[in-house]
């Protein structure tokens, strides 16, 4: 797969689509409508601006305009997944707002989409790297708002998760994440 099947990925590996087979099932209202609505490309909006956010993520020295874009672009990406999206690529939208704001160092807003990212998950019962993923953007929350015992709270949990991952290459990229939050 590639990027245009699904852009919804994990860190370090945003330029390589996982875990689901491109296809556009239909929007959260059920609709099937291959990703158009009154002209707007909602799936190729996402990809690309899902991708974009990410580049300026990994950007060092990123300017207080690039800050901004980074985060309405994050918010873009999700609010287009959310048109023609599976819940998958909601909880991952869901994941990359809370990582900008984790960057951005905002850590109530990183918790409350951490915490959409994990209810998607347990709704529909997503599983695998996305699950540990939710986990992995919970402890990062709680790491930038300071709370030690939430972070190795949820660490606990995200590592628990990331057991379960059936793929190897997909278990390392969510542990080598975690090895990245730092302890308060």
């Amino acid at each position: 797969m590639t990027a245009d099947d699904d852009p919804t990925l994990p860190p370090g590996d945003h330029g390589v689509a996982r875990g689901v087979d491109g296809g556009v099932d239909g929007g959260v209202d059920g609709s099937v409508d291959g990703g158009v609505d009154g002209g707007v490309d909602n799936r190729a909006l996402g990809i690309a601006l899902f991708n974009q956010t990410w580049t300026l993520i990994e950007k060092q020295d990123r300017t207080a305009a690039e800050d901004d874009a980074m985060l309405h672009m994050a918010h873009a990406s999700r609010h287009h997944w959310g048109q023609v999206g599976r819940p998958e690529h909601l909880a991952r939208g869901e994941w990359q707002i809370s990582r900008v704001y984790t960057v951005l160092g905002r850590a109530e807003p990183a918790g409350h989409h951490a915490r959409r990212c994990l209810q998607i998950c347990q709704d529909n019962a997503i599983a695998d790297w996305d699950l540990a993923f939710a986990y992995e953007a919970l402890a990062r929350a709680a790491s930038v708002a300071g709370d030690a015992e939430a972070t190795r709270g949820y660490l606990r949990r995200a590592r628990e998760a990331a057991e379960a991952i059936t793929e190897d290459e997909d278990r390392e990229l969510v542990l080598s994440d975690l090895a990245t939050i730092p302890a308060p």
